[in-house]
């Protein structure tokens, strides 16, 4: 048996090396003709393939393939009510009968429409928006809420470790489905690879109802990086929804020595927008248990008492099947809407030409554009190409700065004070394209000002990479830098 399988992979090397010439022409002829991608990401994977025949070769077959299709995760049995509260809200912003508490957000009115018309997100005002940026904060209140439930907990994480968090909160999960709550619990393959079947089954055993996202093909062995999950949902009987950069792990508690402090944001709402969050878990959960949640009405219903909030919140989110990249061009548009100021969080900086020019073109115009980043690399090649992208915002006049105190890992852009995208989406290629992120899009003053104020508080604690401080870089850094910029597009 061993010697028939070892003799049939041997073929299969022989035959993958006497071919791979016309093997690389034909991965060329997909790439240029028959796959979307952009023509920076299609000249890298030409050079790969031709310069390093083998490894580019190898590096398709794992991170490659093209995933785009025509909406994977679509909802029939609600497509319906859907489209009529989206074409009714679209229809009173026609007709200029769209009311806000602020009116100056009235200039934000064509991103709530492209928002409606391109994601079906509705625009809701009646939420009650908390902030976390803290671990230890986001996740007692995470587990308070959990404790009062009393018709289902969905939880969605793109990383769960089983660690001392995980043992925290998995006995509140088996608990309340032995109170008889539905309780649900989806997780990505690729991010929760550490965790074992025995870590599920147990959860099942306890009544907890379980689901993977994009499973491995060969057991343990995960050899498709892209295309992930990397959401972070949590729905409570349609009353709170949680959402943001958090995962499950004690990293995120700021107890890993490599990280230290961890810094991130994430939002708690209440209100009708968690709504939406709950369609998004459904969505997700549908394609990955192949159920259908969507017949059961109670897990969209809103309860009266928590109608009493004032922030307006669109719930956008994209992906791999998505035609648009709706949290991409959020991004570009609150950028071309600034007046005063652009405030930018993000653990990784690699965006696409239409956002890197769109920042450039805003700073040179005397917009007030800040970026921060770490200062610590959880992945170096991503680091390194962070680091030049930086350069070339210095140079356009941004005010650029190096998180020191831990690891920062919010994903945050705010505009003028005023609005603010908040969610799981980095500012990089793999986020607008290739990953399925969600993100909370606010419309209000005295939400986006915490989350700025919070932004002012960490510029205390970072290191402000002025010219003269770039420039004072090695040249071995500059090498890495300009290599790792070369292959954003494939990291």
């Amino acid at each position: 048996m061993a010697e028939t399988l070892w003799n049939g992979l041997t073929s299969a090397y022989n035959f993958v090396m006497d071919n791979l010439f016309i093997i690389n022409i034909f991965l060329s002829l997909v790439i240029i003709f028959f796959q979307r991608r952009s023509p920076q990401t299609v000249w890298t994977w030409l050079l790969l393939l031709y310069f390093i025949p083998i490894l580019g070769f190898i590096l398709y077959l794992v991170i490659g393939q093209d995933f785009h299709k025509s909406r994977m995760f679509k909802a029939k049995e609600i497509e319906g009510e859907l489209k009529y509260a989206v074409r009714r809200q679209e229809e009173t912003i026609y007709r200029k009968q769209l009311r806000l508490a602020n009116p100056e957000m009235a200039r934000f009115k064509d991103l709530i429409l492209y928002n409606l018309e391109a994601g079906e997100a509705v625009l809701t005002d009646n939420n009650d928006v908390r902030i976390y940026t803290d671990g230890k904060e986001k996740f007692r209140a995470l587990i308070d809420e959990m404790k009062q439930a009393k018709r289902y907990i969905h939880m969605q994480y793109y990383i769960i470790r089983n660690d001392e968090l995980w043992q925290e909160i998995e006995p509140v999960l088996i608990e309340k489905a032995k109170e008889g709550i539905e309780v649900r619990v989806l997780f990505d393959s690729m991010g929760c690879r550490t965790m074992h079947n025995k870590d599920w089954e147990r959860l099942e055993k306890g009544g907890v109802q379980v689901a993977e996202f994009f499973p491995a093909l060969l057991g343990q062995l995960q050899l498709r990086v892209n295309y992930r999950n990397h959401r972070k949902i949590v729905v409570i009987d349609g009353r709170v929804g949680f959402v943001g950069g958090f995962n499950v792990g004690r990293e995120y508690l700021g107890l890993d020595k490599k990280f230290g402090y961890w810094r991130d944001t994430h939002l708690c709402i209440e209100g009708a927008a968690v709504t939406s969050l709950a369609v998004r878990f459904v969505l997700d959960w549908n394609y990955a248990a192949k159920e259908n949640l969507f017949l059961q009405d109670h897990l969209f219903e809103i309860p009266d008492y928590v109608r009493n909030g004032h922030d307006p919140v669109q719930i956008i989110s994209s992906g791999p099947d998505s035609q648009t990249k709706t949290i991409h061009d959020n991004y570009l548009r609150l950028i071309h809407s600034a007046k005063e100021h652009i405030y930018l969080q993000t653990p990784y900086f690699i965006p696409d030409d239409s956002i890197f020019d769109a920042l450039k073109i805003a700073s040179r115009s005397g917009i007030d554009v800040r970026i921060m980043v770490p200062c610590k690399p959880d992945h170096p090649f991503v680091y390194w190409a962070t680091y030049s992208y930086l350069g070339d915002m210095v140079a356009a006049g941004a005010k650029c700065y190096v998180y020191d105190n831990g690891f920062l890992h919010a994903k945050t852009l705010s505009v003028d004070g005023m609005v603010a995208c908040v969610g799981t989406a980095n500012m990089d290629i793999r986020s607008f394209g290739l990953n399925f992120e969600v993100n909370a899009v606010v419309y209000s003053e005295r939400t986006v000002q915490r989350l700025e104020r919070a932004f002012e508080n960490d510029m205390t604690k970072c290191t402000h990479v002025t010219r003269k401080v770039y420039d004072q870089r090695g040249l071995i850094i500059r090498v890495k830098e300009q290599f790792s910029r070369l292959l954003s597009p494939l990291l």
